[in-house]
């Protein structure tokens, strides 16, 4: 075992008694609409376990079909007959695409005549509700005010599914307005991250793993869809762990490639600078796939390599790897449960031929983090309006319209939190060439990117940088612009799904499928899941609606810039300093 060691922080040996945190989050559902009693332990009906596509990849898929003893058709309904029994359950998908089985049909039609348009032909993907699709189904990023408004055409990514033959199978539920629109009120009686997972049109998504477990945001549906094999994969968005959370979560593979490798065109926005959808599948092969067909086919003054080609077994062999022994501590909210399981990884990987360079230091989130916060509320309102003025058939043209309906639509919308980041962007004006902005902006490159990331992958000639999933490691990469990427590692003695997330430098996409298709031959940890636990009970209502808003809203506003911004994949405060 190859291992140099630094002055790191003692392993933590201890076990957390529960997942209380995450328990709080998932409750809200009401039995006679979602079919289950809340409280209730879940035992949905097997759905043909024995089919041979379930587990299949997509290159399995793909030979199935190419032998005939699979059509598009076939796994179309397959899956669709799976969303049907297992989403009143697990709320993964808002809506399917009525159009699905004709073009599921047509693609067969296709292979028949010896058509086969790509890596994805016939194969069934579901896509986050904040991505357009200019066909039957909605794009309104789970929010009741964009319902009935129609996208000018399809996102860039779901050209590129559609030109690689993929049948876009349906939305994917998320943290509405993927986890920006606010926060639960001070005084709400759960200390929790209970935003994730949920939107006014798809109710609360579930960790299918363990019902009771926090499935994580904002990209909480997509994660859901890949690991209980409600279709061949997923696509999913990520500002800040809205990818990698959720796949930790959920025991898939994630990834947010660098920003701007996939077109940001036709995705409702957060900010520019940080904002990616990423390939979220249940292999890294899956994601190596899909991510070929989502990239750019140049990007970085560079061609768009084949990311395949890096699906190496062997790849941790003189793999050099950091520990990000910062982000294994409470203090930056990691789950000491799955901390256990990440240090019984990374001593696997060592003995596997890796290098293990533990501690590194790529900085302190909270040094950033309102910088981060900054930049986002400036380019959110000035984003969010761009997106607005290309929409047909709705009203909503201004962040001033959205805050506005939430208050005429209270009672559907702010039941369990407001939106105060609503209200905090808007108070930007959305000027980009504001001082503040600016500075802002500058602060985070230079503390993630120059004095950090770059400068520690380059002092240790590293792969990669390791910390473990449902902690803050997304956020350097997240700011800096660079590549995360979730891998999962195992279960906790509760049965909490346990993930690394791994992050590097600019476009070093192929480093981390290289590093995280090792993990992932090494360990094996994907396993179906088997919804154990009980649905929590039904969240109280917040009071947000029972008092005159603008006098509650204006006091939240103050309190907020006290108590410090808002880890947006998580949905956690950050702890004022």
């Amino acid at each position: 075992m190859k291992r140099t060691v630094g002055d790191h922080i003692a392993r933590r040996t201890f076990l957390a008694a529960t997942a209380a945190g995450g328990a709080a989050l998932l409750a809200g559902r009401v039995p006679g609409l979602w079919g289950i009693d809340s409280g209730v332990a879940a035992a949905p009906r097997p759905v043909v376990e024995d089919a041979p596509w379930i587990e299949a990849t997509i290159s399995q898929l793909q030979q199935l079909m190419a032998g005939g003893e699979l059509s598009s058709l076939e796994l179309t309904k397959g899956y669709l007959k799976r969303i049907k029994q297992l989403n009143p359950l697990l709320h993964a998908i808002i809506e399917t695409n009525p159009q699905a089985i004709g073009i599921a049909a047509q693609r067969d039609a296709e292979r028949k005549r010896g058509i086969i348009r790509g890596p994805l032909h016939g194969i069934p993907i579901v896509v986050k509700d904040n991505i357009a699709t200019a066909d039957r189904m909605e794009t309104t990023a789970g929010s009741l005010a964009l319902v009935g408004s129609r996208v000018p055409q399809d996102a860039v990514l779901v050209q590129h599914l559609r030109q690689a033959g993929a049948v876009i199978l349906g939305k994917a539920n998320l943290s509405e307005w993927a986890n920006f629109r606010g926060f639960p009120p001070p005084d709400f009686p759960f200390d929790t991250n209970f935003l994730n997972g949920w939107s006014g049109r798809g109710g609360f998504t579930l960790d299918p793993y363990l019902l009771s477990f926090d499935p994580c945001g904002s990209s909480s549906g997509s994660a859901a869809v890949s690991a209980a094999n409600l279709a061949a994969a997923a696509v999913g968005t990520e500002t800040d762990g809205s990818i990698v959370c959720p796949s930790g979560n959920q025991l898939i593979a994630g990834l947010k490639p660098t920003v701007g490798l996939i077109s940001q065109s036709g995705i409702i926005p957060i900010a520019h600078s940080q904002d990616s959808a990423g390939p979220m599948a249940r292999t890294v092969e899956d994601v190596a796939i899909l991510l070929n067909v989502l990239a750019q086919p140049s990007f970085g003054g560079q061609q768009t390599p084949d990311y395949t080609q890096f699906l190496n077994p062997n790849a941790l062999q003189g793999a050099r790897i950091g520990i990000e022994r910062r982000l294994f501590l409470e203090e930056f909210f990691a789950l000491p449960e799955i901390v256990v399981v990440v240090d019984e990884a990374i001593d696997a990987i060592a003995n596997a031929g890796a290098t293990i360079i533990d501690p590194v230091d790529t900085g302190d989130p909270i040094a950033w983090n309102d910088a981060e916060f900054t930049v986002l509320l400036y380019e959110f309102k000035h984003d969010i309006e761009l997106y607005l003025s290309g929409l047909k058939h709705t009203s909503m043209r201004t962040l001033g319209d959205l805050i506005q309906f939430d208050i005429d639509h209270c009672e559907q919308e702010m039941k369990y939190f407001g939106q105060e980041i609503f209200e905090l962007a808007e108070a930007t004006g959305g000027d980009l060439s504001n001082p503040e902005y600016l500075a802002a902006r500058a602060l985070g490159l230079s503390l993630t990117r120059a004095n950090g990331i770059d400068r520690v992958m380059s002092e240790n000639n590293l792969d990669a940088v390791l910390s473990p999933s449902y902690g803050f490691g997304s956020s350097a990469p997240a700011v800096a612009g660079y590549p995360v990427m979730s891998v999962p590692v195992g279960f906790t003695a509760t049965g909490i799904p346990a993930g690394v997330w791994l992050y590097a430098g600019f476009l070093q996409e192929a480093n981390l499928i290289g590093v995280g298709y090792g993990i992932e031959q090494l360990l094996q940890a994907r396993t179906q899941p088997a919804f154990k636990g009980k649905v929590p009970p039904e969240l109280p209502d917040a009071g947000i609606c029972a008092a005159p808003l603008a006098s509650k809203q204006a006091k939240t506003r103050a309190e907020l810039r006290r108590m410090g911004p808002m880890h947006h994949g998580r949905g956690h405060m950050f702890p004022a300093r």
